[in-house]
């Protein structure tokens, strides 16, 4: 197992305080896809990062390797969306849980 880091970019910088009712169905069905992924224990931690430069998405989860993360990325129905969410998704040097040490993309 890898721990990856998942960035949801929204599509506008004041998205939180400007979203259309379809929107917010996207995003009430990307929490609870989230919601889903943690109560199974690949999701770690998730929720919304509020940056004075723009809000987002964060979430942290593990996945056997880049091609596991990148369909778990896929998955998300934010991404699915015809809104114009963005996303990053990068792998962790080291991840360290409470329960477990996560192997590192480099030794």
């Amino acid at each position: 197992m890898m721990g990856f880091v998942f960035r949801l970019i929204p599509p506008r910088r004041d998205f939180p305080v400007t979203m259309s009712e379809g929107e917010r169905a996207t995003m009430i069905a990307h929490a609870d896809y989230w919601a889903s992924l943690a109560a199974r224990g690949t999701a770690l931690a998730y929720g919304p990062v509020h940056d004075p430069e723009g809000s987002y998405g964060i979430a942290i989860f593990r996945a056997e390797g880049q091609a596991e993360a990148e369909m778990v990325r896929d998955a998300d129905p934010a991404l699915s969306s015809p809104h114009g969410f963005g996303s990053e998704i990068m792998p962790t040097l080291s991840l360290v849980t409470t329960d477990a040490r996560y192997a590192a993309l480099v030794s």
